[in-house]
């Protein structure tokens, strides 16, 4: 993985970390066609990121999501020891350390004193804010959270988390470059913790977890509610495209019959987040603007036609057996 064979417009990108979700990124990058730079201090972790790449695209191949062989694209990963060699001439940077304040600060510090003036300075923490360990750097202006769904390499969502002194060029150029790669951006105004990803996965657990402790329902009937039904719909659509298209009329009456009981159910959990008649015309017309009422009875036909699709797929997967796991 020594030699690069990408076109010469294409722009290196800079992974620092090379876990898992480096080695996820280094994957969607060169795939993208990006002569990509992996640093990690450990020579151990070095030396298996090759096999690991190769696994990744060989997988990739034999489902048919690749257009070049693996070994083209694999040929694009180079690994380092030296941040300060990763990172030269990139015009992204992903770092994917460990989720520890402290070796965030420190190596956001590095990064900062030799990175290009004009790339864009990523973090791939989950819960971190940049402010948190990027405030005070020269080039702060030029960082944020660029947080994955994991593997980034199945998962195209990325979240994109402004600090305050983020420039507004940078979140451009961020968005730029990763939807360019095959990602799928949002843009997180603030920085509350969580994000936008695990606060929709922590309500969803939340709520979980209660209905265990309570005696409603044993975790695999959980599990069975949202993989054969709740997560059908939401392979494809979002939870207010769903209950946009479950009620006719859209998502205004939707709120107007379900919400009382939404906000009964919060209640129970000491929640109180009414759905008050601004919000909901906030959320209608942003639905509007997407999803015309006159073409509601065609989307609920694309609708269907999803979930026969997906009527082809197990709704549950049998665990592992002991032998399994040898």
């Amino acid at each position: 993985m020594s030699e690069t064979t990408t076109p010469p417009s294409a722009q290196p990108i800079a992974v620092v970390g090379g876990g898992s979700i480096g080695v996820a990124f280094a994957v969607v990058f060169a795939r993208a066609g990006h002569p990509v730079c992996v640093s990690d201090p450990s020579a151990a972790r070095r030396a298996a990121i090759p096999a690991e790449i190769a696994a990744r695209l060989e997988a990739l191949a034999g489902h048919g999501l690749l257009t070049e062989t693996p070994d083209a694209i694999a040929a694009r990963v180079t690994t380092t020891s030296s941040v300060a060699d990763a990172v030269n001439g990139a015009v992204l940077i992903q770092e994917c350390a460990p989720e520890q304040l402290e070796l965030k600060r420190a190596l956001f510090a590095e990064i900062d004193q030799h990175a290009p003036a004009d790339c864009v300075i990523a973090s791939s923490s989950s819960a971190m804010p940049a402010s948190s360990f990027a405030a005070g750097l020269p080039g702060a202006h030029r960082t944020l959270v660029a947080h994955p769904g994991n593997p980034p390499h199945l998962i195209p969502v990325i979240e994109l988390v402004p600090a305050p002194f983020t420039s507004p060029e940078t979140v451009d150029r961020a968005e730029a470059l990763y939807t360019a790669a095959g990602l799928c951006p949002i843009r997180v105004h603030g920085e509350p913790e969580g994000f936008v990803f695990n606060r929709l996965q922590g309500a969803l657990l939340r709520e979980a977890y209660a209905l265990v402790r309570d005696g409603v329902a044993t975790v695999e009937d959980v599990d069975t509610a949202v993989r054969a039904g709740l997560g059908r719909r939401w392979s494809f659509m979002g939870p207010f495209e769903t209950v946009d298209l479950n009620t006719r009329g859209g998502i205004e009456s939707h709120a107007a019959k379900m919400g009382p009981a939404y906000q009964r159910m919060g209640a129970e959990r000491g929640q109180h987040d009414p759905w008050t008649e601004d919000l909901v015309a906030t959320v209608t017309a942003q639905r509007r603007a997407v999803l015309p009422l006159t073409d509601w009875e065609d989307r609920v036909a694309w609708r269907d036609e999803q979930l026969m699709n997906h009527l082809t797929r197990p709704t549950h997967s049998p665990h592992p057996t002991t032998e399994d796991h040898s």
